[in-house]
């Protein structure tokens, strides 16, 4: 599996929210989730990382979770920041067509791009400060429904839709019992990244830093109103 994840940005984000003093960021060696982690040092804030390459987290796989989690015990973060996921595993580029379905592959896409979310939000949420807490998951554009005019990358399309569905669902739940908790699905843009290099041009992609810069500035704008929504590196929110 990997960390990285594809994401665009350009324009900025909001600004003017409330300031992240303590982040937790899930897939901080992969491009975007490095370029959040530096960008929130340079903020100020008190940044933990976790990543497969660095500590050994496999996000689709829950023991391994509970064993990272479990290492953070008694520590509290106003942000946790997932930035795993991926577009091409194993080797199999996204499918053109609905004939070049192969299940082991979709398997594959909904296991780090949905069930995974839905881990990192269950062992997760006890380590979300009891105020304002954040958790922020980088989406896709392409998970949109309604924007979905061209087709094609089946498997990769139905695992973000169905992480934003995750999101949106336990958003509900945990509105309930943790008023101040904010879930929200980001889509970052085209960012250059390794990941992003077979399907990107110049003109489309921002860097790692900018992404990073706007992406926090939407999360400190966010309300616990916002909790369970869809937006993009703008703060806009994107269709279902």
């Amino acid at each position: 599996m990997t960390d990285r994840v594809e994401i665009t940005a350009s324009g900025s984000g909001k600004s003017g929210g409330t300031p992240i003093k303590r982040a937790l960021v899930l897939g901080s060696s992969g491009g975007i989730g490095a370029a959040v982690a530096r960008a929130l040092e340079q903020r100020g804030a008190d940044v933990t990382g976790l990543s497969r390459r660095d500590d050994g987290l496999d996000v689709t796989d829950e023991a391994s979770i509970q064993r990272a989690f479990g290492r953070l015990q008694g520590k509290q973060f106003d942000l946790l920041f997932n930035a795993t996921g991926g577009l091409i595993l194993n080797g199999v580029a996204p499918e053109k067509t609905i004939g070049a379905i192969d299940p082991q592959n979709m398997t594959a896409h909904f296991a780090l791009n949905a069930t995974a979310v839905a881990l990192l939000i269950k062992h997760g949420t006890a380590l979300m400060s009891p105020g304002r807490a954040v958790f922020a998951s980088l989406s896709a554009r392409l998970a949109s429904v309604g924007d979905n005019r061209l087709g094609g990358w089946i498997s990769y399309r139905a695992a973000k839709t169905a992480q934003n569905q995750i999101i949106h669902t336990a958003a509900i739940e945990l509105a309930r019992t943790r008023p101040g908790a904010i879930l929200v699905a980001l889509h970052p843009g085209t960012v250059a990244t390794p990941l992003t290099a077979p399907f990107r041009t110049a003109a489309q992609t921002d860097t790692a830093a900018g992404a990073a810069a706007r992406l926090i500035g939407v999360i400190e704008g966010l309300e616990p109103a916002d909790s369970g929504g869809f937006r993009d590196q703008h703060g806009d929110t994107v269709a279902w």
